[in-house]
């Protein structure tokens, strides 16, 4: 395991500056998720850090040490693709003993790091079939094994679930928490994907426009997101313009944080009408015309049928602490 240090890193290409002087700490053997749009730097950070590119300014550490110049050979880094990279014509264990036989190796250190990698990514039994005889999660578990296996100092991962169908990439998200805990590896996780961010992550950290907007912990930044950006693009808000001190503020509280009832509740509430409901099996959305503002709230499906139905009259209200600040 160890420490990764970015100070002060900067990238660009020609007159496009993709990383604006980002400041970044991934602690020793913590999983850390660089959430947000494409083209926001966060894979360029990635790159950065494997060595694949080279920052115009700022310095990259690791343990301590400053790795600006090194080789990517020499970094001690595993990385697993979102494509994978699995060479076709080798087994799943060849695949996987790679690095091991570039690192030159005994025999039998060979074959003990990577049965024991075969055994962690849960690949006993298919260690003798070729990529295109593995299914996409079988396959993605192979190229995990392979980074494993030469016991890097720390794992970048690059939108390494994307390539699964959404059924598959959740089963992976838990497989995927089991390995990296069980490994006990420093881990960097690129994603747009908000739902993997929070389920993976001990530490999110998002980006917008090539710079670093928040970091903290899954439910720190989605309970308390310090901008519109980040409270719309963790998930769905309800958004409001206030006047404070001759100053317009921005809030937001989350469609799950509002309640939907006939009778009128205590303030602050909304009066309006049901005029769009969505049925999502665990959940069921609506919208509530407000006088023209239209509010979303979420109930968990409880009963046989929908609470409320489209033309119904309601009120929706929230805890005071559920109206969130923004720094807009």
């Amino acid at each position: 395991m160890a420490e990764v240090l970015i100070n002060n890193m900067s990238k660009r290409y020609g007159a496009h500056v993709v990383l604006d002087r980002i400041d970044l700490e991934i602690p020793d053997g913590s999983f850390v998720s660089l959430l947000g749009p494409s083209g926001c730097g966060k894979t360029t950070a990635l790159r950065l850090i494997a060595g694949f590119e080279k920052p115009e300014i700022g310095d990259i550490f690791i343990d301590g040490e400053r790795i600006n110049n090194i080789r990517v050979s020499k970094r001690n880094i595993g990385m697993v693709f979102q494509s994978y990279a699995l060479f076709p014509h080798m087994s799943a264990k060849e695949n996987i003993s790679y690095g091991l036989e570039q690192q030159k190796l005994s025999r039998k250190e060979i074959e003990n790091r990577t049965m024991e990698a075969v055994e962690l990514v849960r690949l006993t039994g298919h260690e003798h079939k070729k990529p295109k005889q593995l299914s996409g999660g079988q396959q993605q578990r192979v190229a995990l094994a392979r980074a494993l296996a030469v016991r890097p100092k720390i794992l970048l991962l690059d939108e390494c679930l994307s390539a699964l169908d959404k059924k598959l990439r959740v089963e992976m998200q838990s497989e995927l928490k089991r390995i990296i805990e069980a490994s006990r590896i420093t881990t960097l996780f690129v994603t747009h994907d908000r739902e993997e961010a929070l389920t993976l992550s001990e530490i999110i950290v998002v980006m917008n426009e090539g710079k670093i907007i928040q970091t903290g912990k899954p439910f720190d930044v989605y309970e308390n997101p310090k901008n519109s950006f980040i409270a719309g693009f963790l998930g769905k808000a309800n958004f409001f313009e206030k006047n404070e001190n001759n100053k317009k503020t921005v809030h937001c509280v989350r469609p799950e944080k509002i309640k939907i009832t006939e009778k009128m509740p205590p303030p602050p509430y909304f009066e309006g009408t049901i005029e769009f409901m969505s049925y999502a099996g665990n959940i069921t959305t609506y919208t509530i015309n407000c006088s023209g503002k239209k509010l979303m709230a979420e109930e968990q499906n409880s009963s046989l049928s929908a609470r409320f139905l489209i033309g119904e009259k309601v009120y929706a209200s929230w805890e005071r602490e559920h109206f969130l600040r923004m720094e807009d």
